[in-house]
């Protein structure tokens, strides 16, 4: 089994080849409705749609105009493509996903010679979904013939998904999203891209939308790639924090002094802490009584004087979120001798671990509520299946498309193009500027090009040449390496 994904551990075989395996489809994501309290008052947002239908004919257009092959085989061939020979592009596994009569069929280990032979599998599949794995000792489609094929290299990935957000999320559940939980996915990416480049020197981090409900992580740096399931797992944990859950209720229990990391994340999640999560517009967390009484409740016991005196102040004032959290900031400064206190009372009060707890509470209830929540199995195995970019998500018809991490405020999933609309974008692009006449035409202007698709593929094709050139640079140590050992200067 190349894969440690259980979906794709069963196999169905009496209609069908022995690579060919099946599942029931996810549920369809529904949309709903969200009634929040402030005060007296009531705000009711009709969240927008994230389910759209498409059919296979307009699949089958977005293969053959728009999905960039070219840009797949670059990337992925990490100028090791030796022409007619094996190089890493041909022992990459891919997965299709298709639609036969009604049921969802897998197609494990594909592998491809070119381009010209995944472009060509892909148009005659017509596959739903597009999923990449690791680069094998051999050509996976020969895994019957060559006993002991194994995974050699993979990009290093990571998956944060808003579902793994559903017990401090107040907005939606499952598989709904909106715009007010999806800043937590900003928050992961901040948190991760620059840890990432940081605190491990990786430089090709590219971040890509689920097409859904999440982000993935690619991490195409040579390093990353050849690291073992161990070291894979290494790195995944270094990023881990143990928040609250349904596997978890103890919750964070952070020291003074912090990690290095955790310092840098709160830094800058706190901001977003602030505003995202806290005021009514986002999840509401100091944003009526109800909630910040809920928050109050979750300090230590040796912080019941300040549960008491803000709870008066509060009740007695109506002052903004942003200035409530900084009013519980002031508090336990001053209990735990890091405020000024009016009544000439503070640190004496607490000691040892009940010091602690107050003066850490700040730290893991931000963390509580924005740091990334990632599912470390993807990351900790090679041959982990994961979807691939540029593909359609069978459940929302939206492209997965690359996302610019710099500009990550400004990403709405909402806006991200589904199939119904490029078609209508391709048709009135050549209403406004007619058919081109002959090839020479048809190639200086690419298809994509010509719908909301350009921003985020000619990103992710400026990435592709930081990456080329990162790798000719390796190549040319190398050869300069090899000379002076032979003595061919």
């Amino acid at each position: 089994k190349l894969c440690c994904c259980p979906r794709h551990n069963s196999y169905y075989t009496p209609h069908y080849p022995s690579n060919i395996t099946m599942a029931a489809a996810d549920e369809p994501m529904q949309d709903t409705t969200t009634t929040a309290t402030d005060g007296a008052s009531k705000k009711t947002e009709n969240k927008p749609s994230n389910k759209v239908q498409y059919d296979k004919h307009q699949l089958a257009t977005y293969y053959a105009r728009l999905f960039p092959f070219d840009f797949m085989h670059s990337w992925l061939s990490y100028n090791n493509d030796h022409g007619n020979g094996i190089g890493t592009f041909q022992k990459r596994e891919w997965s299709f996903t298709i639609d036969v009569n009604g049921e969802e069929v897998y197609m494990r280990y594909q592998s491809f010679a070119n381009e010209k032979e995944l472009a060509t599998s892909v148009r005659k599949r017509n596959p739903q979904k597009i999923d990449i794995g690791a680069v094998f000792s051999h050509p996976p489609k020969d895994h019957k013939a060559i006993k002991n094929i194994s995974p050699v290299q993979r990009e290093l990935v990571f998956d944060v998904d808003l579902t793994d957000y559903d017990a401090v999320r107040t907005c939606c559940t499952g598989a709904n999203i909106c715009r007010r939980c999806w800043p937590y996915m900003n928050m992961a990416i901040k948190v991760m891209d620059v840890g990432l480049k940081e605190d491990f020197g990786f430089e090709h981090v590219f971040w890509v939308y689920s097409g859904r409900r999440g982000v993935h992580a690619w991490i195409s740096d040579e390093d990353a790639r050849m690291l073992s399931n161990d070291a894979r797992s290494a790195v995944a944990h270094y990023f881990e924090v143990q928040c609250e859950s349904e596997n978890n209720k103890e919750g964070l229990k952070l020291h003074s002094p912090m990690h290095p990391l955790l310092t840098r994340s709160f830094s800058i999640l706190e901001p977003m802490f602030i505003q995202y999560i806290i005021p009514f517009s986002g999840q509401g967390l100091l944003a009526d009584s109800e909630s910040w009484t809920k928050l109050l409740r979750t300090l230590p016991s040796g912080a019941q004087n300040i549960v008491e005196n803000l709870t008066k102040k509060w009740k007695a004032s109506d002052s903004e979120p942003a200035d409530k959290w900084e009013d519980l900031k002031r508090q336990i400064g001053i209990v735990v001798g890091k405020g000024k206190s009016t009544k000439g009372k503070g640190a004496q009060y607490l000691k040892g671990d009940d010091r602690v707890r107050v003066e850490m509470w700040p730290y893991e209830t931000v963390f509580k509520h924005t740091y990334p929540r990632l599912d470390i199995n993807v990351s900790t195995h090679q041959n982990h299946l994961l979807k691939s970019p540029f593909c359609v998500h069978p459940k929302t018809g939206r492209v997965c498309v690359p996302i610019d991490s710099t500009k990550i405020d400004q990403f709405d999933p909402f806006q991200v193009p589904t199939l119904p609309q490029l078609m209508t974008e391709l048709d009135e692009y050549e209403k406004v500027n007619g058919k081109e006449k002959n090839d020479e035409n048809r190639k200086s202007v690419r298809d994509w090009e010509k719908t909301s698709l350009k921003s985020s593929f000619s990103h992710f094709e400026g990435q592709l040449k930081q990456l080329q050139k990162r790798l000719r640079r390796n190549q040319r140590d190398l050869a300069d390496k090899d000379a002076a050992i032979l003595g061919e200067f």
